[in-house]
């Protein structure tokens, strides 16, 4: 009989200096017992998390509830259109491919100006302009040909946007 692993175990191994530990379990109880682990050892790692940006993939997550989902066909965005700024379709549709990356879902978190065109049904300058503007921002990157939100623009979108759609769902 083979034992399969949970994909969602980890488990790492550190030694640094005569110190070594291992953690094992869920992987994010995993990944604070590591950062737990490197600020005891280094006090100054702690100041540096102060300022590290850095968003919590489950809360996300929880937060998209309602508003996005993946399927098998792709992502789909469940607001109403009509409900959205071509901005925050455009945010919703890259955060969750970021989601999807994230979750292994999706190899890769950018997509390209023709998929965005496609899945918002808007003209390729629209699209243009948008993703320029969002660019400037700050709020999506730019890799090649193809774009992807920042950790700016998912802090924005998980603290002002989503919020708001919600407030709007329950109107």
């Amino acid at each position: 009989m083979s034992k399969e692993k949970d994909p969602a175990k980890a488990s790492a191994h550190i030694k640094f200096g005569d110190v070594e530990q291992t953690f094992t379990g869920d992987v994010n109880d995993v990944w604070f017992l590591i950062n737990k682990f490197f600020s005891e050892m280094m006090p100054g790692l702690e100041i540096l998390s102060n300022v590290m940006l850095t968003v919590d993939l489950q809360s996300l997550m929880q937060d998209c509830k309602d508003v996005v989902a993946m399927t098998p066909e792709g992502i789909a965005v469940l607001v109403p259109k009509e409900q959205l700024t071509d901005n925050e379709a455009l945010l919703l549709h890259l955060m969750a491919a970021y989601i999807a990356q994230k979750s292994g879902l999706a190899e890769t978190s950018a997509l390209s100006k023709e998929t965005l065109r496609n899945s918002l049904g808007k003209s390729a300058k629209i699209i243009s302009t948008r993703l320029g503007e969002l660019t400037r921002k700050g709020q999506v990157v730019k890799i090649n040909d193809d774009y992807k939100i920042s950790t700016i623009g998912v802090k924005m979108l998980q603290n002002e946007l989503l919020p708001r759609l919600r407030a709007k769902a329950q109107v």
